[in-house]
């Protein structure tokens, strides 16, 4: 199921634009957020069991990414994880989150936010810290950024480095999805979107409130993920959080897509978890 061309798309307003989603089944909501330049469609293994496993299930797109306007000029950790609490209160939370790569920052941002409407997480790759503390490497890497993702090669660039970074185990379709985003980065206002977001990204403001978050976590780390200096040792460090921090192995930074036999039935194990045994909603951990 390739989420990102489903018909069933809906639009939530936000102040500078809409961002797109789409949402299906019935019970406890679960929402979806993908990582920087990367479409609904990386989801396509956890959406049908966890449908079938009961939860109502909501896969957003990134500001400016998939099928959500281009018209936003604010991009990061903050203005998605606004986004994502906004989607849960048009929807009707609270909500478990699932989150890959910055997504899963956003989540913890949120859940720090607004604690009421978050009533777990799950981490798929997640990045909740910058990698390099230097102010020299960060102005390197959006100096990168800023050649890399210019036109005319820089969907092939993006779409080259995805490819790159699911190292070990790759899903069936991973073709299929690079090819989507190459698509999808040719369209009209999209590699400037997506090239603004890399611009303005900035762990920190994630990284100083993880201790305000109180929902359960349960994180995946791919044992060959590139976007870790140590995936063993961001794995230990996730693990001071709180989490349940588990090292998925031969996979690289999209774990939910790589190695869906390990991470499913953990993931609906964890969900199955938080709800309550009586109503089958999300327990209330107030």
């Amino acid at each position: 199921m390739n989420t990102s061309t489903s018909q069933d798309v809906r639009f939530l307003v936000r102040p500078e634009g809409r961002i797109s989603y789409t949402v299906e089944g019935s019970g406890p909501l679960v929402i979806a957020v993908p990582g920087m330049g990367d479409l609904r469609s990386s989801y396509r293994e956890l959406l049908p069991p966890l449908l079938e496993a009961g939860y109502r299930v909501a896969v957003m797109d990134l500001r400016g990414h998939g099928q959500s306007d281009t018209t936003f000029t604010t991009h990061g950790d903050v203005a998605t994880a606004q986004d994502l609490l906004a989607l849960i209160e048009e929807l009707g939370g609270p909500a478990t989150v699932l989150g890959n790569s910055m997504g899963a920052a956003s989540a913890a941002w949120a859940a720090a936010e607004r604690a009421e409407l978050i009533a777990g997480l799950v981490f798929y790759g997640p990045l909740l810290r910058d990698a390099t503390a230097s102010m020299f490497a960060r102005a390197a890497n959006r100096l990168l950024y800023r050649f890399a993702l210019a036109r005319p090669w820089g969907a092939r660039f993006w779409s080259g480095y995805y490819r790159s970074i699911n190292r070990g185990t790759r899903a069936p379709w991973l073709e299929e999805q690079v090819a989507s985003i190459r698509a999808s980065l040719g369209e009209p206002g999209r590699l400037r979107s997506f090239r603004d977001l890399a611009l303005q990204l900035d762990h920190s403001v994630v990284e100083s409130r993880l201790e305000q978050v109180r929902a359960p976590i349960r994180a995946f780390v791919g044992d060959l993920d590139p976007d870790y200096p140590d995936p063993r040792a961001e794995r230990e460090w996730i693990a001071t959080l709180g989490a349940r921090a588990e090292l998925v192995p031969e996979s690289g930074h999209y774990p939910h897509a790589q190695r869906p036999e390990v991470v499913i039935p953990a993931t609906l194990d964890f969900l199955a978890g938080l709800r309550d045994t009586t109503t089958g909603e999300w327990a209330d951990r107030a």
